[in-house]
């Protein structure tokens, strides 16, 4: 190391290596940082009220997801299309104020898989001195509920008095709900008297709606025997063993696309990739140099070469390349006749003349190749006239010698 290097390490306050990996470890930083804020709000859980499966209000049905967690496998949440398709049991929580054309979503995609519809029930308020608390008012009317029904399936709310106490939940015997909501069925699979479904099959589909969300909901998970039964009812319905899944599309909670996303994910995380590795690439190249820094070259060369060059240019950009034609050939005329001792004076057409007599072999040969030159108008019919005229100065002046 000589002297000078050694005086500028001295005076570094950072090495190489540490200098390096300070720039890495804050690319890395951005990078992360930059990822988590993108899915941040997909993962990020909403305290919010009504008859979401986030909901810890007693329409709500976050405690039914705790306690299948609780009983077995953690449920998993829908929050996009192709969550949609997976093949397990999936919970739609309806509310008053879901999306429609969420639930005619979710009704395309899931044609032929376990899908059970909970119906509303009640109109609620919310508390603003508890967060996430929701205050019943009273029970939706018939129309509200029978209009979410109708999109599902061809049928209506039952009206009249609920005459049995108990029913039957999947060999679990539970006291019926405040002002039970049911649909005439003659088959039900829950029955709440004859020909009363609290829960009903769609014909000729893999559907299964719930009347009455008071079976399974906040406020009836602490009965411990509506607790037993909600287990029991998701498990009658699922096809087979696994966890269940709830839907937060019809709620809005769905993972929502920007372009952001659309960066790190495929199919334009190729494309990403593939400029973050040229970014790192010409990085690298600019970390080294090959040889001593070019200086910076003059924008008019000197020189006859460069004087040429920029006139031609000129030229060009000018639009008189198609002028040239007939003023080559007067140069060429002149030149000519001093490389080949014509009398002095002679010009014009008394000097082609004169040339035309130096050719024996092709009489009229140089007014030949001047008209050419004259009628050119491309470059190409310049040069190619140029050259003639060059070829016959030289080979006159070869005879001569």
């Amino acid at each position: 190391m000589s002297a000078s290097t050694a005086d500028i390490a001295q005076h570094e306050p950072f090495s190489r290596r540490t200098l390096f990996w300070g720039i890495f470890a804050s690319l890395l930083a951005a990078a992360g940082f930059f990822l988590l804020s993108t899915y941040a709000p997909d993962f990020r859980q909403p305290s919010v009220g009504g008859a979401t499966p986030l909901s810890k209000s007693g329409i709500g049905y976050a405690g039914l997801a705790e306690w299948l967690k609780l009983t077995g496998e953690a449920p998993d949440m829908a929050r996009s299309d192709s969550d949609l398709e997976t093949e397990m049991l999936l919970v739609v929580t309806i509310s008053p104020d879901s999306d429609p054309d969420a639930l005619a979503n979710i009704i395309k995609l899931r044609k032929g898989m376990d899908t059970l519809f909970v119906l509303p029930k009640w109109a609620t308020l919310p508390l603003f001195q508890h967060e996430g608390w929701e205050m019943k008012i009273e029970r939706l009317p018939a129309v509200v509920v029978n209009d979410w029904l109708g999109r599902i399936a061809k049928a209506k709310l039952g009206g009249g008095d609920i005459t049995v106490k108990q029913i039957d939940v999947s060999g679990q015997t539970v006291n019926v709900p405040d002002q039970l909501q049911w649909v005439a069925d003659e088959h039900p699979l829950i029955a709440a008297g004859n020909g009363k479904a609290v829960l009903t099959e769609v014909e000729d589909e893999r559907f299964y709606i719930l009347t009455d969300p008071d079976l399974i909901n906040n406020a009836a998970l602490k009965d411990p025997d509506k607790a037993a039964a909600a287990l029991k009812l998701i498990e009658f319905l699922q096809s087979e063993e696994g966890p269940v899944m709830f839907d937060l599309t019809l709620h809005g909670f769905g993972r929502k696309y920007d372009l952001a996303k659309l960066l790190v994910e495929p199919p334009f995380l190729a494309l990403t990739l593939t400029i973050l590795a040229a970014a790192a690439l010409a990085f690298l190249h600019g970390l080294g140099r090959f040889g001593p820094p070019r200086a910076d070259q003059r924008a008019i060369a000197f020189g006859k070469r460069a004087l040429v060059d920029t006139t031609a240019m000129l030229l060009r950009r000018a639009g008189r390349l198609e002028e040239l034609g007939d003023r080559y050939g007067a140069l060429a005329r002149v030149r000519a006749g001093a490389l080949l001792g014509a009398p002095h004076g002679l010009q014009g057409e008394a000097l082609d003349r004169w040339l035309d007599s130096r050719d024996k072999d092709e009489p009229g040969g140089f007014t030949t190749r001047l008209q050419a030159a004259d009628a050119a108008k491309t470059l190409t019919q310049m040069h190619e006239a140029a050259e003639k005229l060059h070829d016959w100065t030289a080979r006159r002046l070869g005879e001569r010698r």
